[in-house]
């Protein structure tokens, strides 16, 4: 398959872009450095300029949305980001779905969050402490996208991790359509290659996903 990755350098979207290289796929992959990576048609951009997010659409079979901040979320909520706009994750997921719209490109996967949409139920208090006072307008910008993401009328997979880290791939995680997890964090290792396995699993089609380290509850989806 064709698959356009946006947001492909930073930590979960370079996983993504791992995956489906060795899974085949033929990548293009769009963020500001995306001419540093390997093995794929980098593009340095921006993906919220709807002229060059449109071309990069035309053609492609799927699309896998990894957009975020990667600043210190403690610089963000007191200064607001440096380099990256603060509504990121809606405005661009915004312009990829309407591109999508317009080429009759119909498979979608979005990463978002824990804990925001349907599964905004299931999060440890401390989790909400941490959602309300330090990442508030971050998980507000979420909640935008994933509803945009929802109501796109595309097919679309909404794959929502819980607290990320940079742990070293120790095998597939746990994933659930019910909102349950294994625990409350995930290596972006392992959250990648959940992206690149919504890009094909029919089964995954207009569902929420929850990523979690640790065995599969059982609910998980199997694949």
């Amino acid at each position: 398959m064709k698959v356009l990755v946006v947001g492909a350098t930073g930590g979960s979207g370079r996983a993504a872009v791992a995956e489906l290289v060795a899974r085949g796929h033929d990548v293009t992959a769009l963020s500001r450095h995306a001419s540093t990576l390997p093995d794929v048609r980098g593009v340095d951009g921006d993906a919220t300029d709807a002229a060059l997010v449109d071309a990069l659409v035309q053609g492609q079979d799927a699309v896998v949305v990894a957009l975020g901040i990667s600043e210190s979320a403690v610089r963000v909520r007191l200064r607001g980001p440096s380099g990256t706009p603060l509504d990121i994750r809606s405005r661009g997921t915004r312009t990829v779905l309407a591109a999508m719209r317009r080429h009759g490109v119909r498979r979608v996967v979005v990463q978002t969050s824990y804990g925001t949409g349907p599964s905004s139920q299931g999060l440890p208090l401390a989790t909400r402490l941490m959602f309300g006072l330090l990442l508030r307008p971050q998980i507000a910008d979420t909640e935008r996208q994933g509803a945009e993401l929802r109501a796109s009328g595309l097919d679309w997979v909404e794959v929502q991790p819980v607290n990320l880290t940079d742990e070293p791939w120790s095998g597939p995680p746990a994933t659930a359509t019910d909102g349950q997890v294994a625990s409350m964090r995930v290596s972006r290792a392992q959250v990648g290659w959940v992206l690149a396995q919504a890009v094909q699993d029919q089964d995954l089609v207009r569902r929420t996903v929850a990523v979690s380290a640790g065995a599969p509850v059982p609910t998980a989806v199997s694949g």
